[in-house]
């Protein structure tokens, strides 16, 4: 593994445990070069997935690899100061990398990972879940904000 301080190519494990979810392996290194400490986390990747995107920009039917990270940003920034523990965020990834990897199919159209993203978000937290839909569905008025979140007002008191 790579030096992130040096860019040495050699390092040594120095520990190695699960992560809580128990969905990856956190390990501590340290570069034989510069003696620094750094962390990496190893994951099972069960197959390539390719994203057929969609959408406006003449984006429609370019392919890209499944991207962890950014589906991490994307629901984090719908998290952002509200009361979403940081490990609520990586199970809520992890379970949709996990759907989007067992699904069996090489490609995913992006509204398939949108919809899980909701799907998540809804049983998470509702104004997270309200964030991500005004982005990924494209509120442009402030009635657009009114009409969503009346229905998850709805279904709220449905279930409740």
């Amino acid at each position: 593994m790579r030096c992130p301080f040096c860019a040495h190519d050699d390092s040594q494990v120095k520990d190695s445990r699960p992560t809580e979810d128990s969905t990856s392996i956190r390990r501590r290194r340290q570069c034989s070069k510069c003696g620094a400490r750094f962390t990496t986390f190893e994951r099972v990747q069960l197959r390539e997935v390719t994203v057929v995107k969609s959408g406006a920009n003449g984006q429609e039917g370019r392919r890209q690899p499944f991207d962890r990270s950014k589906l991490e940003q994307s629901i984090s920034l719908a998290c952002r100061k509200r009361d979403v523990a940081q490990e609520q965020i990586d199970q809520l990834v992890s379970g949709i990398q996990r759907q989007v990897e067992t699904a069996g199919e090489a490609e995913i159209p992006s509204q398939r990972i949108g919809e899980l993203v909701m799907d998540g978000l809804r049983q998470l937290d509702s104004v997270a879940y309200i964030r991500f839909a005004s982005v990924y569905r494209d509120f442009s008025e402030a009635r657009d904000f009114e009409e969503f979140a009346s229905t998850v007002q709805e279904a709220a008191a449905e279930r409740g």
